[in-house]
C-alpha cells in the first residue's frame, strides 16, 4: 500500500510540474507565479471560511447528541481540511482537487466518490448493507424450573452513618 501512494504522489507531482510548464508557456512565467500564489492565498481564505463552518456544525451536532449527522459532518470536516492542504500546496492539478474539497456543493460528490471507493476495497462479507446478529437478542430457549441466586451481598464497615458521624 505505502508503495502504490509513493508511486501516486510521485506521478501528481509529476503532472504538476508539466501542467505548471504549459501554463506558464501560455500565459508567462511571471503571470504563472502570481496565478500560483493567488490560488494558495484563495485556498486559506476558504480554508478558513468552511473549515470554521464545518466544524460549528460538528459542535452543534455533538452539543445537541444528534447522531444521524454527525458522520457526515465529521466527513465534512475532513474534506475540508484536505482541501485546504491542497489549495495551499503549488500547483494547479491539487487546486482543482481542494476547491472540489471545500466547496460545499461539490464536496458531496468527492465524499461519494471515496465512499464507493473505500467500499470497493472491503471484503465481501463487510460491504454494506451488513447485518449482525447479537447473541443477546437471540431466543434463549425457557427452563422448566426457575432459577434461584443468593441474594447479594457485600461485606464491609461503615464508616460514617446517617448523620455524618462515625459509626453512627
Amino acid at each position: 500500500m505505502g508503495r502504490r501512494i509513493r508511486i501516486a504522489a510521485g506521478l501528481l507531482a509529476l503532472a504538476e510540474v508539466v501542467v505548471f510548464v504549459l501554463v506558464a508557456a501560455r500565459i508567462g512565467a511571471g503571470l504563472t507565479v502570481l496565478l500560483a500564489l493567488a490560488t494558495s492565498a484563495l485556498g486559506w481564505a476558504l480554508l478558513a471560511r468552511q473549515g470554521t463552518k464545518a466544524l460549528a456544525d460538528l459542535r452543534e451536532s455533538a452539543r445537541t447528541r444528534r447522531r444521524t449527522g454527525a458522520g457526515r459532518e465529521l466527513g465534512d470536516a475532513g474534506l475540508v481540511a484536505a482541501g485546504g492542504l491542497l489549495m495551499v500546496l503549488p500547483g494547479f492539478i491539487s487546486d482543482v482537487l481542494g476547491l472540489l474539497c471545500l466547496l460545499p456543493g461539490t464536496r458531496s460528490l468527492v465524499r461519494a466518490a471515496l465512499g464507493r471507493l473505500i467500499v470497493s476495497r472491503l471484503p465481501v462479507g463487510l460491504r454494506p448493507p451488513v447485518r449482525v446478529d447479537s447473541v443477546r437478542t437471540a431466543e434463549v430457549p425457557r427452563r422448566e424450573e426457575p432459577v434461584r441466586t443468593a441474594p447479594l451481598v457485600i461485606e464491609g464497615e461503615v464508616l460514617r452513618g446517617p448523620e455524618g458521624r462515625p459509626g453512627a
